[in-house]
């Protein structure tokens, strides 16, 4: 994260917040948004975009993705790292997440929207995604209000590294 322009910082919280695959839970009133239509989802169509609408979205202490991250993000990215899940409607980007894929673990890093429950349709089609794949882990660092709804957890450490472990040894390809 970065903290202050020229200063990026490494985070590991403890507990850590992940969304078992397993139990991955989606409201029942998105599923039907979903259903409806309304959205279009692609993947790695416009990653610069969606790092940088994750990074217009300011809160009271503003973005914590400086350019530098900007720009570490899109070369992980064109090296196929880093991916991103996007929201589109009547062509225009309304909304996404992005992460890293290591193995089967997928880092999750941001996600913003501009249209309701357009963060929401593309957080259901990455675990979609991640389940074809045989990915085991996805990872959301912290546990927020927003994630809780879809099973969210904070797990310990030790129980952290553990997974992630078994995780990275997976052969799962993201593209």
């Amino acid at each position: 994260m970065a903290v202050e322009p020229g200063v990026i910082r490494w985070y590991s919280p403890d507990p850590r917040g992940i969304i078992p695959l397993d139990t991955f839970r989606a409201p029942k009133r998105l599923g039907r948004v979903m259903r409806q239509g309304r959205f279009e989802t692609r993947v790695d169509s416009d990653f610069p975009a969606v790092i940088r609408a994750c990074a217009d979205r300011q809160d009271d202490e503003g973005s914590w993705i400086d350019e530098e991250i900007v720009a570490s993000y899109c070369a992980l990215h064109d090296a196929g790292i880093a991916h991103s899940v996007e929201t589109w409607q009547d062509g225009a980007l309304v909304g996404g997440l992005y992460g890293i894929a290591i193995g089967g673990a997928f880092f999750g890093e941001s996600m913003f929207h501009r249209v309701t429950d357009a963060s929401k349709v593309a957080l259901v089609t990455l675990v979609e995604r991640l389940r074809e794949r045989n990915y085991r882990l996805l990872d959301t660092q912290w546990v927020t209000d927003h994630l809780l709804q879809f099973g969210a957890i904070e797990i310990p450490r030790r129980r952290y590294l553990r997974l992630l472990n078994e995780a990275i040894t997976i052969d799962a390809t993201f593209a």
